[in-house]
């Protein structure tokens, strides 16, 4: 006979095979209690996240010449969840309150956010359970001379500071749960 029709039948016999494994599904029944369901269920549900919290940790002015100054400014963020975090992006800005509360002299962003597929090597903090992390951005401002006044508060270190933002954190996971936002407000 031809070797081809013992092959086509034997592929013939794999695929029925499978087939009915496939389509038979077992099922086993265990008896459980109605404790034992409702542990289940209290185990699907997402868990209620509660927001974390800011400090404005420091601002410092560390060096100041004719051409500009150098701020570095250093933030505490605490989780008092049980489990972890992820903050993704804090924005900031910066106000001397000297000079003007509605003008901002600065701002910036520590962290981002993916956007579109997630994508590896982002930079975002974990937060674990219960703990704080520190995050410290550098800034620099070029002395135009049209703002005597601030550059003299630089100067002299008497420069009064308003720090305003907000913090994007989502659980332990960047698929799980839904985007959480903590706005902040801070004068010093």
């Amino acid at each position: 006979m031809n070797s081809k029709i013992f092959v086509f039948v034997a592929v013939i016999g794999l695929a029925a095979a499978l087939g009915v494994i496939l389509l038979s599904g077992s099922s086993f029944v265990s008896p459980t209690s109605e404790k034992d369901v409702t542990q289940e269920i209290s185990q699907k549900a997402p868990q209620k996240i509660q927001p974390i919290y800011v400090e404005l940790d420091n601002i410092s002015i560390t060096e100041v010449t004719k051409r500009d100054a150098r701020i570095e400014i250093t933030f505490k963020i605490n989780n008092p969840n049980p489990s972890s975090v992820i903050v993704q992006v804090m924005d900031y800005q910066l106000f001397e309150t000297g000079y003007s509360n509605e003008k901002q002299i600065s701002g910036g962003q520590i962290g981002s956010r993916p956007e579109g597929m997630v994508e590896f090597g982002s930079d975002y903090y974990t937060l674990l359970g219960e703990n704080s992390i520190l995050l410290t951005d550098k800034i620099v401002l070029k002395n135009t001379g049209n703002t005597p006044e601030l550059w003299s508060a630089l100067e002299n270190n008497t420069a009064k500071w308003r720090v305003s933002g907000d913090v994007f954190f989502n659980q332990s996971s960047m698929t799980s749960g839904q985007e959480n936002e903590v706005h902040f407000d801070f004068v010093k």
